[in-house]
């Protein structure tokens, strides 16, 4: 017997889950934060930021929100810091630190 998708918090005992549930189930990312597997964290430099965008649709998390035209600070409960955004980003404003 599965447990429902909809009623598993981080806080839900593993003994209760069927394996590989939280793969098994679309639409549940939101539900977790992923974030806490990363190893390493972008860092934004405002002050170089020109607002390009192009971080924002190669974030395979989408950490990145975009509202307005604007890119908002990264949702770090998501992002799991893959550095893709530091790499595409032409004027240096994201840096990769390591840690939490």
């Amino acid at each position: 017997m599965r447990t429902d998708v909809t009623k598993i918090t981080e806080t839900s005992p593993y003994a209760e889950l069927t394996e590989g549930l939280k793969i098994y189930a679309g639409g549940t990312s939101k539900k977790f934060h992923t974030g806490e597997w990363r190893t390493s964290r972008p860092i934004m430099n405002w002050e170089k930021c020109k607002q390009c965008l192009l971080c924002a649709p190669v974030c395979p998390d989408s950490s990145i929100p975009v509202a307005d035209g604007k890119r908002g600070n990264f949702e770090m409960d998501y992002c799991k810091g893959c550095g893709i955004c530091a790499s595409v980003c032409p004027f240096g404003a994201i840096e990769m630190k390591e840690g939490q």
